[in-house]
């Protein structure tokens, strides 16, 4: 490698073994780390500098072997594979609890002559369940140096560093995997036809089926044994139970556990977390205390937020000269992008919770949990994966869906997904809840709590029902099984985890103030000028915002709105969330903004008062429940649909999805409020 060009590597390993925490110990990022698979769905990279040496460290996604089952074991393998010449070596993290299962891909890794550093992580955990490992005897056995780390300590984070800079990445001396004495000719006469360095790497091209069809034309010329000896999937299988017979005898002269060894508190926690009833109970539980702190917690901050905006908006009002530019920042962008950043403590709060529970390991025991109550529907426990991650935002969670082996369990996930309660729905749910929803509590809980949680709900039950329905009509690729270790129960890191919601936060502030922004404007140009009585001429100065260029748009769609008891100005909201669901908070505030001269009033003040020409409150109960139903259920963001299409490949199931959701949104939302009206 060039001295000038920067060293590059790769993070390898299993799901779940505290690699995402390595890349972020090494590079200083913030990648997202939780205690289950699936998290790092696509490779990541990042750099750092020690002693003036730069490195790209790439994270790859976990997996389990060589062999790929899913989407993010397929990117896995390309990138090991076809991208060898391009990396130094591989940083190979390994488990202290589950060294037998990190060890097969390690072998296979091992044996593709690709030279490699291995670091095995959480030792502790191990010893705190009476395991003792003998690093040295483990270390001679694999014919290669071991880094002991603990990265959530930064623990061995340097040594690392250090063995790059040292090009500390060993090559195995032989393959620890002996071919087979039925296949091992053909495997020699096709290692030398392809030109391959090793015999493993024949013996994978045969056991990955990519070459079977040249190999045909091979067969027949060497007079190879029949083709059922050479089945790809017989060969991985064959593989594996003679790679774990070798593993097995590294691990009993390495590995010794104490006898009667106490139960850790894992053990006793998941009699109850895991338990096919009281799992249940303990979840829904924990579900109402996170959403009744979103609304205790989210209290003073947002007041003080609200206040902070209705200054600015009155300071600029007042102190800017009169005319457009006065009316455009004080009436439309600062109410518009205060709509939206009022929200961010409710966010916070919410994903705050999220990371902690991902974090401590119990989001693993959901996919477990899950995995009973979502198999009628169609779907697996790893589907819980993207479902919860769906909480916080439709675009990783579809992504994550790579995860999931079974094509038509992962296509079901894609398409249901979007149904789950994200981050961008808060803002509306919040605001109309907070229009029809009294302060009552019960049991000490608020109302708004039990009806924000019962919204959450109401999403995952939608979107079981819809996967239930559509299961019918996708063909299934074969019965799946859900195999997964559940990790040890660990303390949450309490600063870091806060450190990433902060960033999260402000990445939705930034991300929706910029379309806010830009909407802001245009609905004040629209809503500022508005065409004469004689429809031939237009004027350029104000004019009331109900004779608006806006107002003539709103009314001109209110026949197909109203019916579901919305007027002209929640119509524009409508339309304007198609680009993102919050902005219908945004349009709203600057909306509200423009038609009042009191800035110092909230905004939601101003939509609970106003009323439509018959006297009837504009946001009565049967409208705020329909407005929060068909929120609910519409398709209302580009991003997902953009990241649909991707991970799908197909216009069909994209446009499938936006029209099932949009009129599912429409049709429950014009019954519901035809009823309560």
């Amino acid at each position: 490698m060039q001295e000038n060009k920067k060293k590059q590597v790769l993070l390898v390993g299993n799901p779940n073994v505290g690699k995402s925490t390595v890349f972020n110990a090494l590079c200083n990022k913030k990648q997202k780390t939780g205690n289950y698979a699936g998290v790092t769905v696509a490779s990541h990279s990042g750099n750092y500098t020690y002693k003036n040496e730069e490195v790209e460290v790439i994270d790859l996604p976990g997996s389990y072997s060589v062999y790929p089952s899913s989407e993010d074991e397929a990117i896995f393998s390309k990138f090991l594979i076809d991208e060898q010449k391009n990396y130094a070596g591989v940083i190979y993290i390994l488990e202290a609890l589950s060294l037998k299962r990190g060890l097969l891909l390690f072998q296979q890794i091992q044996d593709l002559g690709v030279p490699m550093i291995l670091v095995v992580n959480q030792i502790d955990q191990a010893e705190r369940r009476g395991i003792s490992i003998d690093i040295q005897k483990f270390s001679d056995a694999l014919g290669i140096q071991l880094i002991q780390t603990n990265a959530k300590e930064q623990v061995g984070i340097d040594q690392i560093k250090e063995a790059v800079l040292k090009n500390g990445f060993v090559k195995a001396d032989k393959n620890s995997f002996e071919t087979p004495n039925e296949h091992k000719d053909f495997i020699q006469k096709l290692a030398a036809h392809k030109g391959l360095d090793n015999e493993y790497k024949a013996w994978m091209s045969l056991s990955l089926g990519t070459d079977l069809g040249r190999i045909e034309s091979i067969k027949d010329l060497m007079n190879e044994p029949d083709s059922k000896s050479l089945v790809p999937k017989r060969l991985q299988v064959q593989e594996t139970v003679r790679r774990y017979q070798n593993v097995d005898k590294i691990l009993a002269d390495v590995i010794s556990k104490k006898a009667q060894f106490k139960e850790l508190l894992t053990e006793k926690l998941d009699k109850v977390l895991v338990h096919k009833f009281w799992g249940y109970v303990v979840f829904l539980a924990i579900l109402l205390v996170i959403f009744q702190s979103v609304f205790f917690l989210a209290e003073y901050p947002m007041t003080w937020i609200e206040d902070l905006f209705s200054w600015l908006a009155a300071f600029t009002g007042e102190h800017l000269p009169e005319g457009p530019i006065n009316s455009l920042i004080s009436n439309g962008i600062v109410p518009g992008i205060g709509g939206i950043v009022v929200f961010a403590p409710q966010i916070g709060i919410l994903l705050y919770f999220l990371y902690l529970l991902e974090d401590s390991g119990y989001m693993a025991r959901v996919v477990f949990l899950m995995d009973r109550l979502l198999r009628p529907f169609g779907l697996n426990g790893k589907s819980i994966v993207p479902l919860v991650s769906g909480t916080a935002c439709a675009i990783p969670a579809v992504i994550s869906t790579r995860n999931i082996e079974n094509l038509r369990e992962r296509l079901l996930t894609i398409l249901v997904t979007p149904f789950m309660t994200c981050s961008a729905r808060l803002p509306v749910y919040s605001i109309i809840i907070g229009l029809i929803i009294s302060e009552g509590t019960f049991l000490g809980i608020k109302y708004k709590a039990l009806v924000l949680m019962g919204m959450y709900l109401l999403g995952f039950l939608v979107a079981l029902f819809s996967a239930a329905i559509l299961k019918r009509f996708i063909k299934n690729e074969g019965k799946t099984y859900l195999v997964m270790d559940l990790p040890t129960y660990k303390k949450p890191l309490f600063g870091y985890d806060l450190k990433m919601v902060l960033g999260k936060v402000w990445d939705f502030i930034t991300g929706a103030g910029k379309i806010i922004f830009i909407v802001s404007i245009i609905i004040w140009f629209l809503s500022y000028f508005g065409p004469k009585q004689n429809p031939d001429q237009f004027v350029a100065t104000n004019v009331e915002l109900d004779h608006s260029y806006l107002a003539k748009m709103g009314k001109g769609i209110e026949p197909l709105i109203e019916p579901l008891g919305y007027d002209w100005k929640m119509g524009v909201g409508i339309l304007t969330s198609f680009v993102a669901r919050e902005v219908f908070v945004g349009t709203m505030s600057t909306l509200y903004s423009l038609e009042d001269d009191a800035p110092e009033v909230k905004v939601i003040d101003k939509m609970r008062r106003d009323v439509k020409p018959n006297g009837e409150k504009v946001f009565s109960f049967a409208t705020g429940v329909s407005v929060l139903l068909f929120y609910a259920f519409a398709m209302q963001c580009v991003s997902t649909l953009a990241v649909v299409y991707r991970e799908t490949k197909s216009w069909k199931w994209t446009g499938f999805q936006v029209a099932m959701m949009t009129g599912l949104a429409y049709f429950v939302s014009l019954i519901a409020y035809q009823i309560l009206k």
